[in-house]
């Protein structure tokens, strides 16, 4: 009977032990699972290229239109890779295993429309492992009558936050249903263009566009094609196609854009098209080149013009 009950404790022993080892194997294949979404594979060249502690800046000769005119300006692309914090989606200041790794892309315009001038930025941050939509969006517009600004956070929906001094668009914050951005398009063209989207999708257009027409952030319906060195993305209800052309081997540097467009309002609204040309790119860790001496690269980007 002694030994009966002996052997039963020590099955019931081995039992917990088992079941302790078993629910330990599964927390840490979870966790495995969580890192290895959070820090992807990279590839050699991917590596080589975007984590050298420096960013990428291209300048572009800009053709805007804007009021049924086109403007001369100067666009820049400034791309470089961070660590974001995944829950406050602001840049991570310290090396933390959660931290999920970005390529940021801020986009910049500059143009005047007759005697005042407009200044344009758009900010996306779009996970490296290219396993989803950008985790943030921003865009500021700036110009002599006010300014606006508006932001979308990804967490279980996308949520936006938009100000502007238009009345009718003052102060607004709503949800809505995720779909495809065409802010983050351009990042996810240089990770890999080959994942774009392509065929008859949803698109919710860039920031800069709907706040520049007044119109509502939400998916239009829209065509996507992807050909050898060009994407390119129509937009029917909008009467609005932008083609992006870009460098078909890595790094797929972006050569230029066009966008197909009824600028104006009224009588004097008509369709133009928005094009801007590769100027110059140079790699810099440029948070670092804020010296008088530094504005030396302002000419070898051919913005002092």
């Amino acid at each position: 009977m002694l030994s009966k009950i002996i052997l039963s404790c020590i099955c019931f022993i081995v039992s917990c032990k088992n079941n302790t080892e078993t629910s330990s194997l599964v927390k840490n294949t979870a966790a495995h699972a969580q890192k290895k979404t959070i820090t992807p594979t990279l590839s050699k060249s991917f590596k080589a290229y975007w984590y050298t502690g420096e960013a990428e800046i291209s300048s572009y000769q800009l053709e805007q239109a804007r009021y049924g005119e086109l403007r001369t300006g100067k666009a820049v692309l400034i791309y470089v890779t961070e660590d974001f914090l995944p829950d406050a989606l602001v840049k991570a200041e310290h090396p933390n295993p959660n931290n999920i790794p970005v390529l940021k892309l801020n986009a910049t315009k500059t143009f005047n429309t007759g005697i005042y001038p407009y200044s344009i930025m758009q900010s996306t941050f779009y996970p490296v492992a290219n396993n989803g939509h950008a985790l943030k969006v921003s865009s500021s517009v700036q110009e002599w009558c006010g300014h606006a600004y508006t932001q979308l956070n990804n967490h279980d929906a996308f949520e936006i936050m938009s100000h502007s001094y238009f009345q009718g668009e003052a102060d607004k914050t709503f949800t809505l249903k995720k779909a495809v951005l065409e802010n983050e398009l351009w990042v996810q063209l240089r990770v890999n263009p080959s994942t774009l989207p392509v065929g008859n999708i949803n698109i919710i257009p860039a920031f800069a566009y709907t706040r520049l027409k007044h119109i509502p952030i939400k998916a239009f319906k829209a065509n996507a094609s992807l050909k050898t060195g060009t994407y390119t993305i129509t937009y029917p209800e909008l009467q609005r196609t932008l083609s992006i052309n870009f460098n078909p081997e890595f790094p797929y540097d972006i050569l230029g854009w066009k966008e197909t467009f009824n600028s104006g309002f009224g009588t004097t609204s008509k369709v133009l098209t928005t094009k801007a040309t590769k100027l110059k790119s140079i790699k810099s860790p440029y948070w670092k080149k804020n010296r008088n001496q530094d504005k030396i690269l302002r000419e070898t980007l051919m913005l002092n013009e």
